[in-house]
């Protein structure tokens, strides 16, 4: 059975989000169909406006950054139980607890089709968690679903000139996101700069792409063009 692993953007759960219960749902037919299509399928879910708005809380009270990645990751787990939950209602086989690492997550891959988990631990975001769970699953890739449709040199809500990329190798996405180093909590990157090390070193193929998009998000997964940008050796 083919593994994908799907690293879904916290952003995509925001209140903002037009008819982001639609979207849900969408998401939970897709994932059925996959699984129906016999493809097993991780899912990483991050923060988003929970993570932030509990930091941002608390930041001025707590200076350990390592506390703070904990409030965040619970945010994550938070996330992954409302997609969780969601799943189950369809009728998707996944495990009653969200596991905590991707040791658990593993464990639980050989025993259901669909797996859902957030955060693991401080030092890292979950899409670098999406990244070692690719690797560790021998997933085929792992696709990055964020708010933004490709990668771009410079942030395109900032500069409306910045440049998009359909390739990339993961030494030039490197360069473009920054050096392998822990961001502090609470801060977005498009892919954590950890995680970029992590697929460069396991030679993984990243997919890019604006997770609002569920066909499209679909059309990745079952590797067929899509809109969005591909890194790779």
């Amino acid at each position: 059975m083919k593994t994908v692993v799907t690293a879904l953007g916290g952003s995509l759960l925001r209140p903002e989000i037009e008819e982001r219960d639609r979207w849900l749902f969408q998401l939970c037919v897709m994932v059925k169909k996959l699984v129906d299509g016999e493809i097993r399928i991780g899912l990483v879910v991050g923060g988003g406006s929970p993570a932030r708005e509990s930091i941002s809380l608390v930041k001025t009270l707590i200076n350990d950054v390592d506390a703070l990645d904990r409030i965040g990751i619970s945010a994550t787990r938070l996330n992954a139980t409302i997609i969780k939950e969601a799943m189950k209602e369809i009728g998707i086989e996944v495990p009653d607890e969200v596991p905590t690492n991707v040791e658990q997550a593993m464990i639980m891959m050989k025993k259901y089709p669909v797996v859902i988990m957030g955060g693991t631990f401080p030092g890292h975001t979950t899409d670098n968690v999406a990244i070692e769970l690719a690797v560790a699953s021998e997933a085929s890739k792992c696709i990055v679903a964020t708010n933004v449709s490709k990668v771009y040199d410079e942030d395109p809500k900032i500069n409306k000139n910045a440049k998009s990329f359909d390739k990339l190798s993961h030494k030039e996405l490197q360069q473009i996101v920054g050096p392998p180093e822990h961001l502090r909590a609470g801060k977005s990157q498009i892919v954590d700069p950890v995680g970029v090390q992590c697929a460069l070193i396991n030679n993984l193929i990243l997919n890019i792409l604006d997770g609002r998009d569920i066909e499209n998000m679909k059309n990745a997964i079952e590797n067929k063009s899509f809109r969005g940008t591909i890194v790779s050796e």
